[in-house]
């Protein structure tokens, strides 16, 4: 079975332990990249990572974008949200069904 981990800031991830998520707290972007590399080429088919990380390490981010897994997830943090999670659903949904889709709107 795959398993799911969360990297980024101590502070932002810290309570996904409490639901039985692998976490991985990283101090910069150098850090996270590495943890990143490791964790897709290991049993992980879920990455969460903050958006403000993920802001950091794009590049190592778009090696794994046309892969099955491991699934890429943006979270907000503790900085609050950017609004770059909602945008990667955005993009997979529209890349999967051909068509652009808004969120909250008629």
């Amino acid at each position: 079975m795959r398993k799911i981990a969360v990297i980024g800031d101590y502070d932002s991830i810290y309570g996904f332990s409490a639901l039985g998520l692998d976490i991985f707290p990283v101090a910069d972007a150098a850090e996270g990249a590495q943890k990143l590399r490791k964790l897709a080429t290991g049993d992980y088919g879920i990455i969460y990572i903050t958006e403000s990380l993920a802001e950091q390490i794009e590049n190592e981010i778009e090696k794994y974008k046309e892969q099955v897994t491991p699934a890429i997830i943006l979270i907000p943090g503790v900085q609050g949200n950017t609004g770059a999670g909602v945008q990667g659903v955005k993009d997979s949904v529209e890349q999967a069904i051909g068509s652009d889709i808004v969120f909250g709107n008629k």
